[in-house]
């Protein structure tokens, strides 16, 4: 009876605990987060260590369901499941999400940047006008990501306008910027989906496309091209958007978590698509044996007329004047900055 009893109190204290203290107490704040980047890229990697921090941080009271490779769809598709709930974040593509925020395109005017330190002097300047865009649209922009400078890659080499209008050449399905100016020069696009691009290039559906080196490898696109026209075409971004009414509902100290922890992190992010670009590159010429060719001084110079006709169709329409402007502020502002930097530097 004694020792009955004694099982029987020290079973009521372990209960008592158990219900005082959950061995793992479901989160708060679940949020289900989607993105077109490979499981497993510099992308996913990061997005995790920037989840683990807001795990801990929040005491487990915040946690990421995470749905990489495109899986929950395109951004249309991602986009679609956020209004209904379904989702409450995701990583877009510039492309995608400009559907819904024009403004946010700017960046991704065809042969806008000359260097990674113009386009950091822009993002930093024009960040602040896109979070309040987003917010009209009831999304909260968190953080902006990078694809980098994106390059012709093709099946035969391109070397001149003439040349770039006798192939199959393809672009981003609802993308005005990179359509405007493939027009412009007497190109018709072939308009493919991100995930369907490779099954267009294993087809022969197109034959040129569009993509940063890094982008090319964990797509697997190099397998199907031969040549890299050494003139970028653009700059390729993305954004980690939340679901406005979702973010609205996190305390205002677990919102500022989030934030403090996307400015640490996302950077960090930014700076590995860098380095993966430029590794990317070395394997592509050395181990896949594509070309790198350079194009022909007159078509450099063709190209710049035609992007000076392309903006004027392009404001107003794809984005507005303000923001366009906006920008040229910032990239002026960087190109006096670096004219006057010691030479060197």
């Amino acid at each position: 009876m004694v020792r009955i009893g004694r099982l029987a109190a020290a079973t009521i204290s372990l209960l008592l605990l158990a219900g005082a203290v959950p061995a793992s107490a479901a989160p708060k704040y679940l949020f289900k987060v989607a993105s077109l980047a490979p499981d497993g890229s510099v992308w996913t990697k990061r997005f995790d260590e920037f989840a683990d921090e807001v795990r801990q941080k929040s005491g487990g009271e915040i946690d990421f369901k995470i749905y990489p490779g495109g899986v929950m769809g395109d951004d249309r598709a991602m986009y679609r499941k956020m209004m209904i709930g379904q989702l409450q974040a995701g990583g877009f593509t510039m492309t995608g999400i400009g559907e819904v925020v024009p403004d946010f395109r700017v960046m991704g005017t065809p042969f806008l940047f000359r260097s990674y330190d113009e386009v950091d002097a822009a993002s930093a300047k024009l960040f602040p006008s896109f979070q309040k865009a987003f917010r009209v649209k009831n999304l909260e922009l968190v953080a902006m990501t990078e694809v980098g400078f994106i390059y012709p890659m093709s099946v035969a080499p391109i070397t001149t306008l003439a040349e770039l209008k006798h192939t199959k050449c393809w672009s981003p399905q609802s993308d005005p910027l990179s359509q405007a100016f493939l027009n412009q020069v007497g190109v018709v696009p072939i308009q493919l989906s991100i995930p369907d691009v490779l099954a267009g290039l294993q087809t022969g559906l197109v034959e040129t496309v569009f993509n940063s080196f890094y982008g090319s490898i964990v797509l697997q696109w190099f397998t199907k091209t031969r040549y890299i026209t050494d003139l970028p075409f653009g700059y390729a971004y993305g954004a980690l958007v939340f679901d406005g009414r979702s973010f609205a509902k996190l305390p205002p100290g677990h919102a500022a978590l989030i934030r403090e922890a996307a400015r640490r992190h996302f950077p960090k992010l930014i700076a590995d698509t860098r380095q993966s670009n430029a590794d990317s590159l070395k394997v592509l010429k050395e181990q896949h044996h594509l070309t790198v060719v350079a194009p022909t001084p007159e078509a450099e110079q063709e190209v710049q007329r035609h992007r000076e006709a392309v903006v004027r169709t392009l404001i107003g329409t794809a984005y507005s004047r303000q923001i366009y402007e906006t920008a040229l502020a910032a990239l002026r502002d960087q190109r006096a900055k670096a004219a006057k930097a010691p030479e060197g530097r």
